[in-house]
């Protein structure tokens, strides 16, 4: 039989080595967790609230950066209850947590057909209308089940409004079976401290939450906390200013960066003067430019509306972005900087480059930009 003058290879495929080896080095962008960063920033928050327990929110899988690493490291920083938004999130937090006593609290409510997975979870929802209460009441019976209730004093999104909390209580009879362990309300401007509607809802609040006096009461989320002590009640629920946006959508000293976004230059090249680069041909080169071409785009998070105002840090400076983010890619002016060479590592957002910084320049803020990070993004935690 002749051969067929192929060579059969014995384990790995060379090919498929040399592939896991570039990957390594070409990956199109990594996003790096800093946990000392988060813990530091739980502590300025816990410090600033005084004595209000902090509960974090750990949401929207932990605002984009793993909210299963992130409520470990923040239990081990004395963090005892958390917030998520769907029943799925509180089902995968509570699994993360295992046997760890943690309150998690539901602010999606009972949805119909939830009652069950909820308690089974054990999980606390925040109760946000009167069907939600009769649903929870209902399914309690012959028993009494932990429930929060949310009050809306001016969002005009979920909660009951003053004027039903005060017919609830008129009908105790619907809580019957239902233990109302807090009251919360969410502030709509606690990020602007000038704002009117601040002190309208401080006031709308301390009057119904007065209706239910054995419960704890909750108001003040990030940018709450740094309103004064009356927005702090006995609990706090702080979101962005955990994962380095500032409680005033703006860098704030205090708080450190945990989330670090970092792409690789893929290739150095001279555009010269008069010519445009990228999709529509929004940038035109007024001299002869020195561009860097990175692993990075829309498809990794990156806001498409991040140019004109965009830049990324690398070598000590700013470096502004030029012409449009494509999904792939983003083009970065690096005249007279030599460090600039392919695999080099540039921040998109970091230490450096403050998410309130990159967020403004994209016209969005802090929350967009860091949920919106998207999986293909390497994660690495670091710290703890």
């Amino acid at each position: 039989m002749r051969s067929s003058g192929m060579t059969k290879w014995v384990g790995p495929s060379p090919l498929a080595a040399l592939s896991a080896k570039a990957a390594l080095v070409t990956e199109t962008s990594v996003l790096t967790l800093d946990l000392d960063a988060l813990a530091s920033n739980h502590a300025v928050l816990r410090a600033q609230a005084g004595g209000a327990e902090i509960a974090p929110a750990v949401k929207a899988d932990g605002y984009g950066l793993g909210a299963a690493l992130v409520a470990a490291r923040l239990w081990d920083e004395g963090a005892r209850s958390f917030y998520v938004a769907r029943l799925s999130e509180g089902l995968a937090l509570r699994r993360a947590l295992g046997d760890r006593a943690a309150t998690i609290y539901l602010l999606d409510g009972v949805t119909p057909g939830s009652a069950p997975a909820i308690e089974a979870a054990r999980l606390t929802p925040v109760l946000n209308s009167l069907p939600q209460i009769e649903a929870w009441n209902s399914h309690a019976r012959g028993r009494v089940l932990d429930a929060a209730l949310h009050i809306d004093t001016g969002m005009n999104r979920l909660g009951l409004r003053p004027e039903e909390a005060v017919v609830l209580t008129g009908a105790m009879d619907r809580l019957g079976h239902v233990n109302i362990d807090l009251v919360i309300s969410h502030l709509a401007c606690a990020s602007e401290p000038g704002h009117p509607l601040n002190a309208h809802q401080l006031t709308r609040f301390t009057e119904t939450a007065a209706l239910f006096p054995d419960a704890r009461r909750s108001l003040a989320n990030s940018g709450g906390i740094f309103l004064g002590d009356d927005y702090r009640f006995d609990q706090a629920r702080p979101g962005i200013s955990l994962y380095g946006g500032g409680p005033r959508d703006v860098p704030d000293a205090r708080i450190k960066a945990v989330a670090t976004l970092e792409a690789p230059i893929l290739q150095v090249r001279v555009m010269p003067r008069g010519e445009s680069i990228g999709y529509g041909a929004t940038y035109t080169a007024s001299q002869t430019t020195r561009v860097a071409i990175l692993a990075v785009g829309y498809a990794d998070g990156l806001p498409r509306a991040a140019h004109p105002r965009g830049a990324v840090w690398f070598d000590g400076a700013r470096r502004p972005l030029l012409g449009r983010v494509s999904m792939d890619l983003i083009a970065v002016d690096v005249t007279d900087c030599d460090a600039a060479r392919p695999g080099a590592m540039m921040q998109v957002i970091g230490p450096d480059l403050p998410v309130d910084d990159a967020a403004a320049a994209a016209g969005t803020t802090a929350y967009e930009l860091l949920t919106r990070i998207a999986p293909r993004a390497r994660r690495v935690a670091k710290g703890g």
